[in-house]
């Protein structure tokens, strides 16, 4: 058959992938700076234009495409209680692929709607309440949102008992009704929510981003880019009925102005003796880092591990640790063109995957009762993880990754986190993984065997 066309429009790149679906192998791979400002198929145009210097000219019989071009799909959540369903709504909303640039609990209050009026969210997630329990908090913040400007949609995805009548309070917006992400106390339900998300990207917001501009080029704008690489994830894990997948992991990506970690596993206690709080963990989780980044969100890096430890691992001053770092985010194109900001650069690297698997892994809590001490569990229990994947400029375009990806580890200096122990780093050399992840939707079973050989062993991290 004809070979496949892969098309990532990213937020400062458009990244393309040529395959050999019959062949099971990559023909080909370039990126070119996104013109989503002007005519995003400028930007297309010239990494094709790169592309055929590479592989020639290729007669596509296929071609797919994922964004986060133009800010992403930017989502605002609401819940009742922080911990439950504000948190469920969060966890739908960033397993859909999206940007959550703000999640609320309780009442909204004047403030609060002012603050979504000016985000101007591309969706708006609105839950609270288990089935039958409260619904005095939906039903007022649908009559906040009400009042708003904007031509956002409103999801509704809370308590059965009171989402016609929001529906109804609603009236004359762009409305959706799901199932409630969160039914019962401690219950997650958050695929319906995940799923009308993934519809109204590529009904709506597709078009507000001037990406149906291209369209003309592609067999369709399929998902957000992290959709596309969790979709990779999970497949490299898990497999097909036919092919093997490799087993639990965790996935790494650092970019410019946010770190995404990504974990396919269970992440349950292995110790009896260990009980676990809060709402369940979802197999296939994303977290995003908004404040860690390699350039845009650097200060949010130094803040995090702290000047001294950059300065320790770089081998310079801590005064010099703010002169680049200031003038690194002021530069946010600039790439690393002396010794000293290579060092620069891998210690920056190295406190953003610290930063943000520590933030996503899980924790542990020492708890005391009259049978003894035993131990409480919050979040994902990573330490059997074996696999990490990583991705991003700052990993990929360097000769010490495995250095760099070693702080995905456990640190005995930070004994309650459940980080992975010992694992094999598996780099995307080629920054394949959202390629593959739409190649998965029509060819999964050559999605992944060219995962496992492109997604390159980089050493055992211990």
């Amino acid at each position: 058959m004809k070979p496949v066309l892969l098309i990532d429009f990213g937020s400062t790149y458009t990244k393309v992938t040529a395959v050999d679906v019959d062949g099971c192998s990559v023909l080909g791979t370039a990126a070119a700076y996104t013109t989503v400002q002007t005519d995003i198929n400028d930007g297309l145009s010239n990494a094709l234009r790169l592309l055929e210097v590479k592989c020639g000219r290729l007669d596509f019989g296929e071609r797919y495409a994922a964004s986060s071009a133009a800010g992403g799909l930017r989502m605002i959540a609401s819940g009742l209680v922080p911990e439950l369903t504000a948190e469920a709504a969060k966890c739908a909303s960033l397993g859909a692929g999206a940007k959550v640039i703000n999640t609320y609990s309780f009442e909204l209050t004047e403030d609060d709607a002012e603050d979504i009026a000016a985000a101007n969210p591309d969706i708006f997630l609105l839950v609270g309440g288990t089935d039958g329990g409260n619904k005095d908090c939906i039903l007022h913040n649908a009559a906040v949102l009400k009042k708003l400007g904007g031509d956002f949609p409103i999801i509704i995805a809370g308590n059965r008992s009171a989402a016609r009548e929001c529906e109804r309070i609603l009236e004359g917006r762009e409305v959706y009704r799901c199932e409630n992400v969160m039914p019962k106390f401690g219950v997650l339900n958050i695929e319906p929510a995940q799923s009308r998300i993934r519809s109204i990207f590529l009904d709506r917001i597709v078009k507000a981003k001037g990406l149906s501009e291209a369209e003309s080029l592609i067999s369709g704008i399929m998902m957000p880019t992290p959709s596309a690489v969790m979709n990779a994830m999970k497949l490299l894990a898990d497999g097909t009925d036919r092919q093997s997948g490799i087993g639990e992991l965790i996935a790494v990506d650092v970019g410019g102005a946010t770190t995404d970690v990504y974990s396919v596993s269970a992440g349950l206690p292995d110790d009896a003796n260990t009980v676990i709080k809060g709402l369940p963990e979802p197999y296939v989780k994303r977290t995003v880092e908004g404040d860690i980044g390699m350039r845009y969100s650097i200060r949010g890096i130094v803040d995090a591990v702290g000047a001294k430890e950059i300065a320790a691992l770089s081998g310079i001053s801590e005064s010099r640790v703010n002169e680049l770092t200031d003038m690194l985010a002021k530069n946010t194109d600039m790439l690393p063109d002396s010794e000293e900001l290579e060092r620069f650069d891998e210690a920056i690297a190295k406190g953003a995957v610290k930063t943000a698997v520590t933030r996503h892994a899980g924790q542990l809590e020492e708890s005391y009762s009259m049978l003894g001490m035993s131990y409480v569990q919050t979040g994902k229990n990573l330490t059997g993880i074996k696999q990490i994947v990583v991705t991003g400029g700052s990993l990929i375009h360097t000769r010490r990754t495995g250095y760099i990806a070693s702080s995905a580890l456990y640190d005995e200096k930070m004994p309650m986190s459940l980080k992975p122990k010992k694992a094999d780093i598996l780099v995307d050399r080629k920054y394949i993984i959202a390629a593959m992840g739409m190649l998965a939707e029509h060819y999964p079973e050559a999605a992944l065997t060219i995962m496992k050989e492109e997604l390159k062993k980089d050493g055992i991290a211990e």
